[in-house]
């Protein structure tokens, strides 16, 4: 199917990402870049990013679609090509990707464009971000929680903040409890009684109402991870879109489930009677 043609304010944009002086790609990078894409370097300018325009542009004007536009973007950011360089091309996706939203796209870590909800104003996502944040505020939510509200994280919808919030939730108990497994596993891991004493306690599980506290709660966490977690990671935005009100339910459980896991105590120690 043929994309609609950029704005050509988008194709300046992303040419200045891209062939940024300090951080772009490099003359031969992008020489060799066009060329694998078949797009037509004219060489009318030896600035880099002006270079990538004309191409980019009188690519789009022949084509009368953004198709190829398209494919030069993710071959240029096909992850194989920067597995050394990580910081790099998270940096780079994150200013495509602010780029692209006006488009109605966005860059995925796999390296693949998709589509999304359309940002139609600068300030939409600082705007979403704020709002979110004071209604969080106002019910207390754990700071940790608040973290996660960043503007870049809710330029379509709050998809990603959900997605990471939950992500932190395992992040904690990794670094509490100094396991490495993840979703499922580590909840079992980390609260189950199957090696006799868990690693972390929510009580003294002495009663067993405590013990069914603490069985309660690691059902709560898989539940938090497959509703959730797991389904954000997998599911593409556009068929799974979290809405506001769902966001805050959501951010409010997690921040709970934080503040759950900062009161909770190693079990080794408790069972030794250490503080």
């Amino acid at each position: 199917m043929p994309v609609k043609s950029f704005d050509l304010a988008t194709l300046e944009s992303l040419s200045k990402i891209l062939g940024d002086t300090s951080s772009g790609l490099t003359g031969t990078e992008i020489s060799k870049f066009l060329s694998e894409c078949s797009i037509e370097d004219p060489g009318l300018n030896s600035a880099k990013w002006k270079r990538l325009y004309d191409s980019l542009s009188q690519k789009q004007q022949n084509d009368c679609c953004a198709n190829n536009i398209i494919f030069f973007i993710q071959h240029v950011m096909r992850p194989s090509r920067h597995f050394d360089k990580n910081e790099w091309f998270e940096d780079t996706r994150s200013k495509l990707n602010k780029v692209l939203s006006f488009e109605g796209l966005e860059l995925e870590e796999t390296g693949n464009i998709k589509p999304i909800l359309k940002t139609k104003t600068i300030s939409e996502s600082e705007a979403r971000a704020s709002k979110l944040k004071q209604n969080l505020l106002s019910r207390r939510v754990h700071p940790d929680v608040l973290y996660f509200c960043k503007s870049e994280l809710l330029v379509d919808n709050y998809f990603h903040s959900v997605f990471e919030a939950t992500k932190s939730i395992a992040e904690k108990i990794r670094y509490k409890t100094g396991l490495n497994s993840d979703g499922a596993v580590l909840v079992d891991d980390a609260f189950s009684f199957k090696n006799k004493i868990p690693h972390l306690a929510l009580n003294s599980l002495q009663t067993e109402s405590e013990q069914s506290e603490q069985k309660g709660f690691a059902n709560l966490l898989k539940g938090i991870f497959g509703t959730f977690r797991n389904t954000t990671a997998h599911a593409p935005k556009v068929t799974w879109v979290i809405e506001e009100l769902d966001a805050l339910d959501i951010l409010s459980t997690v921040s709970l489930i934080h503040r759950r896991l900062d009161s909770a105590i190693e079990a080794q120690k408790m069972y030794q009677g250490q503080p």
